[in-house]
Order: structure tokens, then sequence, then C-alpha cells
């Protein structure tokens, strides 16, 4: 897998950078928003893949990283998880309407940073979201049919309300990784409304109640939730 880590302190970089290449991840590190866009032009590296991810810091000394963000993606599609420090609720829900595949504050766990870089590279790869965002999901006994908005386990129909699919489904799409409550009240409600999260909530256990599996969906206590794929 082939990163472009845009990202203006070196030794943050370097630290990162060797990390990532323990996981076979290969980093081309830019200093700055204008290095990043020149790294993305199609013929800067011709013999080599096209970036998997783009890791981007928001905090950058010649242009705002959102502004950065929007000229990135006028260039192409390669997801994008924004990177800073600005950690208010506002900040991540203007990231995540603006289009960014992930957002990430530091101080974070790269552990976990590694699981949303495999998540978003896997949902970006050439023919995976025509399986994933167009056909049918399989989690042990839970069958989820996208296009149908079908839900069964164990061959037995569900009904589920339209916010209680839409929910599963963006869990589904990505077992095992964390989605923060912003993302999701963002993603499914398409808000940023901080009262939302109580009905995330009641959304979440009536998930739970309805599919008859409680620890499907795992609550990351002062984080948000992720579904923990069952055994076959």
């Amino acid at each position: 897998m082939r990163l472009l880590l845009v990202e203006d302190d070196d030794h943050v970089a370097a630290a990162l950078s060797a990390v990532l290449a323990r996981h076979g991840i290969r980093v081309v590190h830019a200093r700055s928003g204008e290095e990043a866009l020149r790294a993305l032009l199609p013929d800067t590296a011709p013999d080599q893949p096209p970036f998997a991810v783009v890791l981007l810091d928001l905090g950058l000394p010649d242009q705002d990283g959102y502004e950065v963000f929007g000229k990135i993606r006028k260039r192409t599609g390669t997801p994008v998880i924004m990177v800073t420090a600005r950690s208010d609720v506002r900040s991540r829900i203007h990231g995540l309407n603006l289009g960014a595949d992930d957002y990430v504050v530091k101080p974070y766990d790269t552990g976990e940073l590694l699981a949303r870089i495999h998540a978003v590279s896997r949902r970006g790869a050439p023919g995976e979201t025509a399986t994933t965002a167009c056909d049918e999901l399989r989690l042990g006994p839970v069958h989820i049919e996208l296009p149908n908005r079908r839900v069964s386990v164990d061959g037995t129909p569900v009904q589920l309300t339209r916010k209680e699919f839409d929910l599963l489904a963006l869990l589904a799409q990505r077992p095992g990784v964390v989605f923060r409550r912003e993302q999701i009240i963002s993603e499914v409600w398409r808000t940023s409304w901080e009262g939302t999260g109580r009905t995330l909530e009641v959304h979440v256990a009536s998930l739970r109640s309805k599919l008859r599996m409680p620890a499907l969906i795992e609550t990351v206590r002062g984080v948000g939730y992720r579904l923990v794929a069952p055994a076959p």
C-alpha cells in the first residue's frame, strides 16, 4: 500500500512513517499543501501505484487544511483521513461534511489509526465499492441486502426503521472500525446537532433488541460504536 502523508512536522512524520513501514505501508511525505497537490499529479511518479490513502494534517504552514482537502477532492477520489489537534465537535463534523472519509484527533492510538487506514483503503479499492455499496453484506447469521434495504437473521426477516437500517449498514460496511458518535450522527442523521446523541443511543438499543444480538454493536466508551462481526 502507498500512502501520502501530509504533515509539516518532520519528527512526527518520521516516527509515523517508521510505524507504517513496519506494517507494509510505503509513505510519501509532503510538508505542505502545495507539496501534497504536486505529489498527486498523475505524472509525478508514473511507475508507482496510485496512493491508497491520503493522511492529511489540517495544520499546514502554507494553506488551510480544509482548502487543501477541497483541492485534493477535485483531483482524485483517493480516500482522505483528516488528522488534527482540533478536538471540538464542530471541526470534526465540518471535516466529515466536506467529504472526508475519516477524521482522527491528535493524540491518536497508532493501532486505531492503522485500522482506519486499512478500512478506508478497502473502501477505495477498485471494484470493492461496487460489491459492498451495491450488493449485500453477510456477518455471521446477519444478512443485509443494501439495495432492497432488507435485513434477516438466520433467514428470518427483521423489520427495521429507515434510520435503524442506515445505522446498521454504516457500521456493517466497516466491521471492527470504531465510528465516532459525531461521524454517525453526520452520516445517518445529516446533522451536527448534539441533541441527536440521545436518539443515536435509542437506535443502537433498538437494533440490539430487534436483531437479538446485543453483542453485535459494541459501545466504545467516550468515542462511539463499532460492529463486532459474529463468528460464522
